[in-house]
């Protein structure tokens, strides 16, 4: 089975709240019960050792400092313990009796020279209770030598004068008050772990309304253009980076679909236009060879073959000429030179046309030089397809019109003749490649219905605009503006 993203995140949302909760709960307790040993040891360590060094433990002991023990013990919460040097216990608090192992044994008021106190217990010596032992570490945890029924945190601090041991003061907290503080943090710890985990569950639900649900409306309708059906349509309309890819991957198969068609039609359209001259030019070759045409005939027939040929020619260079621009769109040759040379080099080379139809070519150009960034090569196919066309579509005996004009920094370049005009509906279309209007249908003036494409094609990859204004029998008018 393939494992998904999604599948991937719940497994992992899972594997983490099992290891959280064990975390929250073994470990989340070791490290409460640690912290809270470690706080509290020190702070009796502390209250311990300045009692201790207290003038008042020093001196005899009075009703005044049982008092003050039984003060201590309860800001502590702890109990209270005055020992001698021979470790007999001298002052106990009062909150310490209900903790003892064996109650009759101890005395909670004591002197501090009376030396028939009991000991702690028989196996209780002086050096047991020798600081060094106990200053090894601020606490231990125990029952002190069995003095109490339950474990005990406990502290030991010496009270000496000078060298001099005097006594101890010794610190007890239940460890049963630890533990229950210990039990209220890990659930206040778990309480937190379970919030997290809760909204982790939430943002895990937002994931797959927001992004996993999208991301399956993608992957789906990818598959569908995988498949051929370009006309399927992702149904995601967030405005996030998944809608923006929804609606990108839409745009994708919408152009390449139109590019389907716009391919079938131009096969359609190159096969249309080849297959016709060549079946002339194979029609009137066998009528030749076998002799249906007779030989006072033939060279009527030969020129009508090699016009024929010729068409199949400008067709074939108008193809390459498309691709060519399709290819160089990326590999422009941007550079500054004088548009009016150009278009004088240009206008040159339809001089035999212009003669036989007797078209006067008049160059309107402004100023003696003008200058414009552009691929200069793509440009002059451009004019040369201009004038092409214009000629093309021109009547005998009549003019063509060019001109340059500079207005707010822009050039303009203008082609105007006076010739058949195209149709108000047609002006739209004539941009499209193969689109004849019906005046293209009329003798000489059979056209591939690839010049304008190529005007237009060739004026767009330089940013510049390109127009028409025509009107039937009175001409048209083609003009390029070139950005300032």
């Amino acid at each position: 089975m393939r494992k998904t993203v999604h599948s991937k995140l719940i497994a992992c949302y899972i594997l983490i709240g099992i290891i959280g909760f064990l975390f929250a709960t073994a470990g989340g307790s070791h490290f409460v019960e640690s912290y809270l040993e470690g706080e509290v040891g020190h702070r009796l360590y502390d209250g311990a050792t300045r009692f201790a060094s207290d003038e008042i433990a020093k001196t005899q002991i009075t009703e005044g400092l049982q008092k003050l023990v039984d003060i201590l013990a309860s800001g502590e919460e702890a109990g209270v313990l005055l020992f001698d040097e021979n470790a007999h216990v001298l002052v106990q608090s009062s909150n310490i009796a209900s903790r003892m192992a064996v109650s009759d044994a101890k005395s909670t008021e004591m002197d501090f020279a009376d030396a028939d106190k009991a000991a702690i217990n028989d196996n209780i010596s002086p050096f047991e209770l020798d600081s060094e032992l106990w200053e090894s570490a601020e606490y231990r945890i125990s029952n002190f030598y069995g003095y109490f029924d339950s474990p005990q945190l406990n502290v030991v601090a010496p009270i000496k004068d000078s060298e001099k041991i005097l006594g101890y003061v010794t610190y007890h907290y239940d460890m049963q008050q630890l533990y229950q503080k210990r039990s209220g943090l890990l659930g206040i710890l778990q309480m937190i772990f379970f919030g997290v985990y809760a909204l982790c569950g939430l943002l895990l639900l937002f994931y797959q309304k927001w992004v996993h649900i999208p991301m399956k409306q993608i992957i789906k309708g990818a598959s569908e253009y995988a498949n051929g059906d370009l006309t399927y349509r992702i149904p995601v309309k967030s405005e996030d980076e998944l809608g923006y890819l929804s609606n990108t991957l839409n745009y994708m198969a919408d152009k390449i679909n139109q590019n389907g068609e716009y391919q079938r039609t131009f096969i359609a359209n190159v096969s249309h236009d080849f297959r016709s001259p060549l079946t002339s030019i194979k029609g009137y070759v066998e009528a030749i060879l076998d002799g249906t045409i007779p030989p006072e005939m033939q060279d009527k027939y030969l020129n009508i073959i090699s016009h024929e040929a010729d068409r199949l020619e400008k067709l074939t260079r108008s193809l390459l000429v498309l691709n060519d621009l399709d290819q160089r769109k990326r590999m422009m040759n941007i550079r500054r030179f004088d548009i009016n040379d150009v278009i004088k080099n240009t206008a040159n080379t339809f001089e035999g046309t212009c003669s036989r139809k007797n078209i006067d070519l008049e160059l309107l150009l402004s100023g003696k030089e003008l200058f414009v960034e552009a691929d200069m090569e793509q440009i002059q196919q451009v004019l040369y397809n201009l004038l092409d066309n214009a000629i093309k579509f021109s009547n005998d005996n009549s003019s063509i019109n060019i001109e340059t004009t500079v207005k707010n920094g822009k050039v303009f370049v203008s082609v105007k003749d006076h010739g058949v005009g195209i149709p108000k509906e047609s002006l739209s279309k004539v941009w499209d490649r193969f689109y004849k209007t019906d005046t293209s249908r009329g003798k000489d003036r059979k056209g591939t219905g690839l010049g304008l494409s190529i005007v237009k094609h060739g004026a767009e990859l330089h940013g510049a605009r390109v127009r028409v204004d025509s009107a039937p029998d009175q001409g048209t008018t083609i003009t390029i503006v070139f950005p300032a």
